[in-house]
């Protein structure tokens, strides 16, 4: 009888794989993390995992949102990568199987940069998987790919399946809610400039009963011009890679506020919800939900009270 194959070790380059990971039942196989993944926390966590990527830019909340915009669009011009692969620690970790991304080179280090790295230190055949989902479906779909290069295609498909089955729970009642009409919300993804989200965000305000505003499912986030004319009803701010802390403590020294007065206002948890994506856009789209439609949504407030937060 064939002896059966040693499990798999497993590098992740960006958060919201190490999530997709362990969501899996896989927290035991990794080997090593990128250094803005913190999640899980605690017992059975990644806080004692060894770190693999190191930020050549400031730590978000360290400066304003206009200066670290400032410092990325430097360091782009001099075509200077944001991260890097610690190579010593990619070596003593020893993966086999590394999970990246190709979408964003602000958010994470780059599909490019992990396969040089992983060429000039494992010296042996890995597999390397990229992630670059544009839709919330895809998010999904993700999950099943991840599981079937681990060897978990089932596992992997009941947990996309429950995934989805939550969201839909959601969206149903949005539907119902909606019926009294749609708001029209505003995804703020950065402070300064103002930077209005896409990819998955126009889906989850779908979800959520509302209608996107300036955003594109699918497409990247844009700069809205400050003569650009929108009229929100609900604007939500949650800059990538900010928690809710470092949100409001900026909100508080801008004048964004004063472009849309009349909106409702609302600040959230940008670093853990919205901007990753991975299993954590469920929760996402219940705060969302819970900011678009208040009344309906009143005990997803209270259960999410911690990430996000109603504007006087």
């Amino acid at each position: 009888m064939a002896a059966a194959p040693e499990p798999r070790r497993i590098a992740t380059f960006l958060a919201s794989a190490t999530e997709i990971v362990c969501a899996l039942g896989l927290r035991d196989r990794l080997v090593g993390v990128s250094h803005e993944c913190d999640f899980p926390t605690g017992p059975g966590g990644i806080d004692d995992l060894p770190r693999l990527t190191k930020a050549r830019i400031s730590a978000p909340g360290s400066r304003s949102s206009r200066e670290l915009h400032d410092e990325c669009e430097a360091m782009v011009r001099e075509v200077i990568a944001l991260y890097e692969v610690d190579l010593e620690a990619l070596r003593k970790a020893a993966p086999d199987v590394l999970i990246t991304q190709d979408l964003c080179a602000v958010c994470a280090v780059g599909l490019d940069e992990v396969r040089r790295a992983a060429s000039e230190v494992l010296g042996k055949d890995v597999e390397i998987v990229s992630l670059a989902p544009r839709r919330l479906d895809d998010v999904w779909d993700d999950i099943v790919r991840v599981g079937g290069v681990l060897g978990l295609g089932m596992t992997a498909q009941a947990v996309a399946n429950g995934f989805r089955a939550r969201v839909g729970a959601t969206a149903r009642r949005a539907e119902v809610a909606a019926a009294a009409g749609r708001p029209k919300v505003l995804a703020v993804e950065w402070i300064d400039p103002v930077m209005v989200a896409g990819l998955w965000m126009p889906d989850l305000i779908e979800l959520a009963g509302g209608t996107a505003l300036i955003g594109k499912a699918g497409e990247p986030g844009v700069v809205l011009e400050d003569d650009q004319a929108v009229a929100p009803d609900v604007v939500i701010v949650k800059p990538c890679g900010f928690d809710l802390p470092t949100t409001l403590a900026e909100l508080a020294d801008s004048d964004l506020r004063k472009r849309w007065p009349n909106a409702r206002w609302y600040a959230a948890d940008g670093n853990a919800f919205f901007n990753r994506s991975g299993p954590r856009l469920v929760e996402s789209l219940e705060i969302l939900a819970a900011c678009v439609h208040p009344t309906a949504f009143a005990d997803l407030a209270e259960l999410h009270r911690a990430h996000f937060a109603a504007l006087p």
